[in-house]
This record gives C-alpha cells, structure tokens and sequence, in this order.
C-alpha cells in the first residue's frame, strides 16, 4: 500500500522538492499550493490550489478532498520571509508572518489530525532563526518570532499527539538557495529535501518534539 503524504506550500523551492522526493518512493503526495506550477503538475502528485494556509476557508475546502484519506506523513512547509528594522518595523508584515508560518501548520494539522495513520509522522519546517540561543544578530523580527511560536507549537503536538503514536520533528532545513531568499544558499533545494526525509525517517516517540538541523544535528531552542 502506498504512503500517503501532504505536502504544504509545494509548488515550489523546499515543497516542489520534497514532493518529487516522495513521489520518486512511490508514495503517494497531496501537494496543498495557492497557484501550481507546470514543474508540480509534472510530479503527478495530486495537487490543490488556492490553499492560503492564513485562510481558514481555504484550509477548510483542502481539507475536505481529503475526506476519509489516511495520513501517513505530514510536512508543513509553507512559509514567508519579510525584513524589518528597528524604528522602521510593519507590524502588518509580522502579523502575516504569524498567520502563515505558526498559525497556518497549527490550524492544518488540527483540521488534519483524524486523518493520521497509527505511527503516523508530522514534520514542521522551522528555522534556526526561531531559536532564541542562536540569534546573535538581531533583527527579522516576524520571521524569528512566528518560526519560534511554531517551534513551541511543535513540541505542544509533539506531547498532545503522542497517544496516538504520532512522532513530531521540528526541522531547519540549512541554508537553501530558494527564491524566499534570493536563490542564495549553502544548498538546493533538492538536497535539503534528502536531507529533511532523511531526518523524518528517524523520528519516533522517542525523539519526538526534536529541534533538527537538516544535516543531522539538533539545534538549541
């Protein structure tokens, strides 16, 4: 029987390469997007759009095609990355911030949460930035702080979800040359998607609520 998996924020960098990662293990990958893209209808996953992962409709209609499906895997990918500087700061810009990258995986996976396999996995792509110890630079205040809310958040599911035999892993993916960031990065993106399944693959009970660094290292909180 095939692994279903749901994807979010896949239509491209991070979540295109993660989708075609689990395609090519014959998996099969629900790819949640706001607007597809011909290089994810290629996958032949099957992909949903218009999911505004701060729109709770949005949500609402996604999570209906799922409908009696079995989760086997969840990754919330979707995110956003604005700048603001100190006497300059858009509050709107960090409240957007907050609805995408801490609210956004919180409301899906709540709606998502019946849909779980036993031994089912959740994976919350974060970022170092939310960790407080290893802000030594200042600055982005809305990516730090709703990438710190959804580290907490993660390890709250990690506690909630655990009864129900679902391993939650806190993933930094490193420094990927996506177009979030200007194409910039240490990686790509298909490398931090091997390296993120890699790292799903070892979540258990054990080990859940973990903060990891893609290349295997856990990171302080």
């Amino acid at each position: 029987m095939k692994k279903n998996v749901v994807i979010t924020g896949a239509n491209r960098g991070i979540g295109l390469s993660l989708t075609k990662h689990y395609q090519s293990q014959a998996c099969q990958v629900t790819a949640f997007c706001r607007n597809s893209s011909a290089e994810l209808t290629s996958t032949g996953a099957k992909v949903i759009e218009g999911v505004d992962v701060a729109n709770d409709a949005a949500i609402k209609r996604a999570v209906q095609t799922l409908a009696d499906t079995e989760i086997d895997l969840l990754i919330n990918n979707a995110g956003m990355l604005m700048n603001e500087v100190l006497g300059q700061i858009d509050y709107t810009s960090i409240q957007k911030q907050f609805e995408i990258n801490a609210l956004g995986p919180l409301k899906i996976t709540e709606a998502l949460q019946r849909n779980f396999s036993s031994n089912a996995k959740l994976a919350m792509i974060t970022s170092r930035m939310g960790s407080v110890t290893d802000n030594t630079s200042g600055g982005r205040y809305g990516y730090r702080m709703s990438k710190a809310a959804l580290n907490i958040a993660a390890v709250s599911l990690a506690h909630d979800l655990r009864s129900k035999g679902v391993a939650v892993g806190v993933v930094h993916p490193g420094l990927v040359g996506t177009d979030m960031i200007g194409g910039v990065g240490d990686i790509t993106p298909d490398q931090a998607a091997a390296r993120i399944a890699q790292r799903i693959d070892e979540f258990t009970l054990e080990n859940s609520g973990t903060f990891w660094h893609s290349n295997g290292e856990t990171l302080p909180w």
